[in-house]
């Protein structure tokens, strides 16, 4: 899975959002450290939509401007469930070394 597709699946488990805020939720959730571009973001919907791990779940008019809300399907949610215990695992497994290593001397 794409850090992308992740990241917003992850964004859409609270709920239906629209482009806009799932850029903005992204950005506040990670800090900042996570910027969609509008091309990324709309590419990866589209891949999501087509894989059914979201659909769009409805239209909203908002200040005149028609918006696509993108919901998280049941198999998006399984995805994004099993790719961060998957992430998990794996930084597990680097503390795990990291903590068992021998020092390096400093010189």
């Amino acid at each position: 899975m794409s850090e992308t597709t992740y990241i917003i699946l992850a964004v859409l488990l609270d709920g239906p959002l629209d482009g806009y805020r799932i850029v903005t939720r992204a950005s506040e959730r990670s800090g900042g450290d996570v910027q969609l571009a509008a091309g990324t973001l709309y590419d990866a919907l589209d891949r999501m939509i087509r894989g059914g791990l979201i659909v769009v779940d409805r239209g909203e008019i908002s200040q005149g401007r028609s918006r696509r809300l993108f919901r998280i399907t049941d198999e998006g949610t399984e995805a994004v469930m099993r790719e961060a215990v998957r992430m998990a695992r794996a930084a597990n497994i680097v503390l795990a070394l990291r903590k068992t290593a021998p020092k390096k001397d400093a010189d």
